[in-house]
C-alpha cells in the first residue's frame, strides 16, 4: 500500500524508534466550555473552521490502525463539542484502536454517552479540578460542573465502562489531594492520574498562579504513596510527576519520538503538545502526507529522536536511554536551545535556577489566573507568570 511504503526507510530494529507508537493522542478541537489555567493547548487555538472535518479524522484513524497503533486518546479541548464525535469514534473502532474518551464532562448527556457505549467506546477518563465545588469553579472558570462530572461518572459506570479520574496538581488544589483520592474511589475509578501541572502553553503563562512549594510537593508525595499502599487492588494510581522539585527528568512522551503522536485539530502532526514552540521544528500535516510516512520520516519527529543530537552532559550520560534528555520545550523555556540539558535535571548548569525560580514564585502571593481563551492572551495578564530564569549575581 503506497500509504506505507516509508516505513522501509526505517530499520525495524533500530533503538531511535519504535515499529509503531503505542498511542495517538487525537486533539478533535480546542474549543471547550472551561478555561482552565494549566491547559496543555496552545495559547493561539485552532478555530472551528481550521479543524480537520468528519472525512479527514476518520482518515486519520484508518491510518492509525494500518500504522499499527494500539490506543486512541479521544481529547481536545473537548471533544464532546464535535457533533460528529460518533462518527470519529465508529471509524477508530473499525480500525481495532482501544478508545479513551478525555473528558471534562459537562457537555455530555446520558444519551449520548450511551451511544458511544453502543459504539464500541472502551475508557472514559474525566478531569476533575477539585471536591471542593467553588474552588472547582473558580479554578475551570466554569459554574456547576461539579455536580455534572460526579453525575457522568455514575453513566459510566452504569454502561460498564472503565473509569479514570484525572487531576491535574497545583496550589490551588494540592492540599486537597487525599479528598481528590477518596473521589476516585467514590465515583468507582479503577484508575486515577495524579498530573503534577507540566509548565508549558496556558501553564507556563500561569507559573507563578500554579507552581506549590517544595514542602507541598513533597507532602503530596507522602499522601499519594500512603494512598498506593492503602488503596492496593482497588484503585491504580499513575503519578505524573513535578520537574522543578526533581533531581532527574522523566521522559517526555515517552521518549520524543518513542512511544506517542499528537494530531493537532487542524491536523499537525507533533511528538508532543507543545513542541510548536521550538524554533525551526519542520512539522507536517495529516492533510498533506501520511501519518506513517510523518512517523517514521518528518523532521519533527526525527529531530530529537534516539541520542545523537545529544549534547554533554546528556551525551554521556548512563541515563541518556532512560530519560531519553528530558523535555526539550522545557530545556527551550529555561536555556533558549531545545538541545541543552533539561533543565530539571541536576547535571544541568541551569538546574539551580530552575529550583530557584520554583521557590521564589511558589512563597509569593498567587497572581490571578490567565484564563484560557479562545482570543489567547489578555493584556491585563499579570506579570511573573513566564517561566525565566532569576537573574544572576
Amino acid at each position: 500500500m503506497a500509504k506505507l511504503q516509508s516505513l522501509e526507510v526505517v530499520d525495524a530494529g533500530s533503538s531511535a524508534c519504535a515499529r509503531a507508537p503505542l498511542g495517538l493522542l487525537a486533539e478533535l478541537t480546542h474549543r471547550c466550555p472551561l478555561q482552565c489555567p494549566y491547559c496543555s493547548n496552545p495559547l493561539e487555538m485552532d478555530r472551528a473552521d481550521a479543524e480537520l472535518t468528519t472525512a479527514e479524522w476518520r482518515d486519520v484513524m484508518r491510518q492509525a490502525g494500518e500504522l499499527g497503533i494500539l490506543q486512541l486518546h479521544l481529547s481536545g479541548g473537548e471533544p464532546a463539542v464535535r457533533q460528529d464525535l460518533e462518527e470519529i469514534l465508529e471509524a477508530a473502532v473499525q480500525a481495532g484502536l482501544y478508545t479513551n474518551l478525555i473528558t471534562s464532562g459537562v457537555t455530555l448527556t446520558r444519551e449520548r454517552l450511551a451511544s458511544l457505549a453502543k459504539l464500541g467506546l472502551d475508557h472514559v477518563q474525566i478531569s476533575i479540578q477539585d471536591t471542593d465545588p467553588a474552588n472547582a469553579e473558580r479554578i475551570s472558570g466554569y459554574k456547576g460542573g461539579a455536580g455534572k462530572k460526579r453525575e457522568v461518572a455514575r453513566w459510566v459506570k452504569e454502561f460498564g465502562l472503565p473509569l479514570t479520574i484525572n487531576v491535574v496538581v497545583h496550589r490551588h488544589n494540592i492540599e486537597n489531594l487525599p479528598a481528590l483520592i477518596d473521589y476516585a474511589v467514590e465515583v468507582g475509578a479503577g484508575r486515577i492520574e495524579i498530573a503534577h501541572t507540566q509548565y508549558y502553553a496556558w501553564a507556563l503563562r500561569n507559573f507563578a498562579a500554579l507552581i506549590p512549594t517544595r514542602e507541598q510537593f513533597y507532602a503530596s508525595v507522602r499522601t499519594t504513596n500512603e494512598a498506593k499502599e492503602r488503596l492496593k487492588g482497588i484503585l491504580v494510581f499513575d503519578v505524573v510527576a513535578h520537574d522543578h522539585y526533581a533531581v532527574r527528568p522523566k521522559p517526555c512522551m515517552g521518549g520524543w519520538g518513542r512511544n506517542f503522536i499528537v494530531v493537532t485539530p487542524s491536523g499537525k502532526v507533533l511528538p508532543c503538545h507543545a513542541c510548536e514552540t521550538i524554533p525551526a521544528l519542520e512539522i507536517d500535516n495529516v492533510r498533506q502526507r501520511p501519518l506513517a510516512d510523518i512517523w517514521l520520516n518528518g523532521g519533527a519527529f526525527q529531530a530529537f529522536r534516539g541520542t545523537a543530537w545529544m549534547k554533554e552532559p546528556c551525551r554521556s550520560c548512563e541515563r541518556r536511554e532512560i530519560d531519553w534528555g528530558g523535555c526539550r520545550c522545557q530545556a527551550l523555556a529555561m536555556t533558549g536551545d531545545a538541545s541543552n540539558a533539561d533543565p530539571a535535571c541536576a547535571l544541568s548548569p541551569r538546574h539551580k535556577d530552575f529550583a530557584l525560580l520554583a521557590e521564589r514564585e511558589s512563597h509569593k502571593p498567587s497572581p490571578p489566573f490567565v484564563y484560557r481563551r479562545m482570543s489567547g492572551i489578555q493584556s491585563d495578564a499579570p506579570s511573573g507568570s513566564a517561566m525565566t530564569a532569576p537573574p544572576k549575581a
